[in-house]
């Protein structure tokens, strides 16, 4: 009968299979499939793999449920097989190993980020880890593996949860960059020795880089890890039974350390600088800091590679008193220029402050840092944080990534103009962007969007955008509740959208998300109809709207519906007229 897990590692090193994923591949199994899922349609591959690295001197099997959790299943629209799926991996390995080898139920990240960079919360996160564990635990696992954690919080919260789910041992493994750091930039002297303390039973690393960074080369690097004092062993993706048979060999002729290696705290000197002014980040910051009532006006990135048209309308625009251009982060399913490259040619070409709307989507971590390092290289330091543009719904959802969403967006954002990374390390200098997010009035959940609004708020959002309005009433008590979470310390910048035609008010108000138009404005664009005269009601009712909203917001974002430019000066020019009207009646707007 086997010993208790703990009390064998303190007796001699102990060697772990390898890899699971690569294995069913090779067995023809479409990366698009959930592995974890063969736990229940194909047990005799899993078992198959497993009796393979015992074979091979494997001491201890890793269930096939890598993946198993809530979150990742219901990927495959199996989230409700979380207990059957863990259930069943953790008896098909017991199966094979027997009442002499140990098995461990295999736990990876939930492949969504947690606040501050995502909407997952860590009681959230618990709860997934916790319900798998607790399948894995009545399946009979031995002992519980959390591997392949970039977070080192996301790290601490599946440990938590492998402890109220169970008394059993507890490993935990990180991953890391050439650097030794995880991805998120921890580096192994502060996650080791916290590992340490919130009560992991053994500390690793694994997938990663390769085995020169992590020190552990199948054969010849697995004696220098236990010289160095390492106790558990095994293989991760690309590994195969025959590695794991020659880490078997080199287990059996290294040296055992009984030297216990103590990984001592470092303190982290974290040097965040203070962010600059509000209102020293753009012309637009500034305008909205003095309450001047700044006009935006949109401009959508060209079909194709040629800018000439946007660029004579951002002229065009500029000459009529228009504050700044709004920059829209494209229709995935158009081939457009990107609203980035758009934005640095309108400005290093016109000249006009550019407010640039940036997505999450598809976008990774890395890729966002590096995208706002260059925007802000280029001058461009006004962006609205979205987890997706209104334009970007008219792609298919199921393809979408978002490693992270909006509030994540604000958080890294108010990071770098602190002068530090996603990961809490100095980058030596920092930016000075004006930082929007998004507000919809029109939300089916205002619950929910005024709750995403304060995180958004706390993670440092200096302004918000609104969807379009057409229902005034509706915003202004909208605002009441806004107001009370920011008070006036957030501007509020209205979106308006002129209306072309009847049909395309149709369009708006069944197809956009966000957008709700009064029975009294579709009325007044069905009387109207289509060409020039529902293209001049269009512009009569958003002027209403901008002179009834005048004193709710602090400035106004005009569309430009087809590239009609001309439409969203007119709509704008309705603030002089009212001024001058203002003026004559001997009172004034403050």
């Amino acid at each position: 009968m086997r010993e208790p897990f703990s009390e064998r590692l303190e007796k001699r090193v102990v060697v772990c299979d390898g890899a699971m994923g690569t294995l069913l591949y090779a067995k023809g199994i479409s990366l698009s499939r959930c592995f974890d899922e063969l736990n229940l349609s194909a047990p005799p591959w899993v078992k198959d793999i497993h009796v393979g690295y015992v074979k091979a001197g494997a001491e201890v099997l890793e269930t096939n449920t890598f993946g198993a959790t809530r979150v990742r299943l219901a990927k495959f629209d199996l989230a409700d097989k979380v207990r059957e799926i863990n259930l069943a991996g953790a008896r098909l390995a017991r199966e094979v190993a027997g009442s002499e080898l140990w098995v461990a139920g295999a736990v990876g990240p939930l492949g969504v980020r947690m606040e501050p960079l995502g909407p997952t919360s860590r009681e959230e996160a618990r709860a997934a880890f916790r319900e798998q564990m607790e399948a894995l635990v009545e399946g009979g696992v031995d002992l519980i593996i959390i591997e392949t954690m970039v977070d080192l919080e996301e790290a601490r919260q599946a440990l938590l949860a492998a402890r109220e789910a169970s008394k059993l041992p507890v490993v935990v493994q990180m991953t890391i960059q050439e650097d030794g750091t995880t991805p998120t930039g921890t580096p192994p002297e502060e996650f080791a020795p916290s590992l340490d303390e919130w009560g992991a039973d053994v500390i690793g690393i694994n997938c990663s880089v390769g085995p020169r960074a992590v020190l552990e080369d199948m054969a010849g690097y697995a004696a220098r890890f236990i010289e160095a004092g390492a106790r558990l062993v095994g293989g991760c993706c690309g590994t195969t039974p025959e590695h794991i048979r020659a880490i078997k060999a080199a287990v059996k002729s290294a040296s055992l350390s009984r030297t216990r290696l103590v990984a001592e705290p470092v303190a982290r000197r974290v040097r965040a600088l203070e962010p600059a002014p509000v209102e020293r980040r753009s012309p637009l910051a500034q305008k909205l800091s003095s309450g001047a009532f700044p006009v935006i006006v949109e401009i959508l990135p060209p079909k194709g590679s040629d800018p000439a048209r946007e660029v004579e309308g951002a002229r065009y625009l500029a000459t009529h008193g228009v504050d700044a251009v709004n920059i829209p982060d494209g229709a995935g399913a158009t081939a457009r220029m990107s609203a980035l490259s758009l934005a640095a040619l309108l400005k290093q070409q016109v000249g006009v402050d550019v407010l640039l709307h940036y997505s999450t989507r598809d976008r990774n971590v890395l890729t966002i840092q590096s995208d706002l390092l260059g925007a802000h290289a280029l001058g461009l330091t006004n962006i609205l944080a979205l987890t997706r543009d209104a334009a970007q719904y008219s792609t298919a959802e199921e393809s979408a990534v978002f490693e992270v969403d909006a509030i994540g967006l604000v958080n890294i954002l108010n990071n770098l103009n602190r002068g530090l990374d996603v990961g809490a390390n100095p980058l030596g200098t920092q930016t000075c962007f004006l930082v929007g997010a998004s507000l919809n009035p029109q939300a089916v959940n205002l619950d929910e969007e005024l709750r995403r609004f304060e995180y958004k708020v706390k993670a440092g959002a200096n302004f918000a955008m609104t969807q379009p309005v057409f229902d005034v009433w509706g915003l202004r008590e909208f605002l009441k509740r806004v107001r009370s979470i920011a008070g006036r310390e957030v501007s509020i910048v209205a979106s308006l959208w002129p209306l072309t035609s009847f049909r395309k008010a149709e369009f708006l108000n069944n197809e956009v998300p966000g957008v709700s138009i009064p029975p009294a404005v579709m009325e007044r664009m069905r009387k109207a109809d289509t060409g020039d005269r529902a293209r001049a009601e269009g512009v009569r009712i958003a002027q209403e709207t901008l002179v009834e909203i005048r004193d709710l917001v602090e400035a106004v974002q005009i569309a430009s519906p087809f590239g009609r430019y001309a439409m969203a000066v007119e709509v704008a020019e309705v603030l002089k007229k009212e001024e001058v009207r203002s003026q004559k009646s001997g009172g004034s707007r403050q």
